[in-house]
């Protein structure tokens, strides 16, 4: 057993992958007051605006990170689907993203919600809204994956919704707050070990 020094710059996370191998049985979608609006060709800045209002507090960072083309190709493919989470007075709350481009296979690429939502069971509702989008025919593996850095009970949601913990990687990248894609603010109970970059870090 060791301990492998982190760059101050970086991070590290244990990553697991869950999955589903066959659609669950029926149940009702919890009723909610909010409901999900397709998103066909999200422009960038608005796509990234959302992804950051969700997965700030919890350092999402890859789609932050990429060139406006990259990201583009990504969330205008005919086998992605991003969806936004919206109130009743239509501001977006949250979000869910299905990666289909892979045969048999629907990957949760994205779903959560704002942080003032946190621990009202709205996940809930967004998951059973997700799995109903995602367990479609054709589809036989539903896979998601969760981190360290994320919400603590994010694991277990995941588990309770039937999903089943396959395999478990390590990640280091750069911090996402040093690199100036986030507030230094964000994530106050991850340490942030080094300055931040001379970049607007307020972007």
């Amino acid at each position: 057993m060791g301990l492998t020094p982190v760059p101050a710059d970086q991070l590290a996370t244990v990553v697991t992958t869950l999955e589903m191998r066959e659609r669950p049985p029926p149940r009702p979608i919890p009723p909610s007051r909010f409901r999900l609006q397709r998103w066909p060709a999200p422009a960038p800045d608005r796509y990234r605006g959302l992804f950051r209002r969700v997965g700030a507090p919890w350092l999402w960072y890859s789609r932050l990170a990429m060139a406006d083309a990259a990201l583009t190709a990504i969330v205008h493919d005919a086998d992605v689907e991003v969806y936004a989470a919206v109130d009743p007075t239509g501001s977006e709350i949250g979000m869910l993203e299905l990666d289909l481009r892979h045969t048999g296979a629907c990957e949760l690429s994205y779903v959560g919600l704002v942080p003032a939502l946190a621990g009202h069971s709205h996940g809930r509702w967004l998951m059973a809204e997700a799995l109903v989008r995602a367990w479609r025919p054709g589809i036989t593996r539903v896979w998601v994956h969760t981190c360290t850095l994320d919400h603590p009970r994010a694991l277990g949601f995941y588990r309770a919704q039937g999903f089943v913990a396959v395999r478990r990687t390590l990640e280091t990248f750069p911090d996402p707050r040093v690199a100036g894609l986030l507030p230094p603010t964000c994530a106050p109970h991850v340490p942030m070990l080094a300055p931040p970059s001379s970049l607007d870090s307020a972007r």
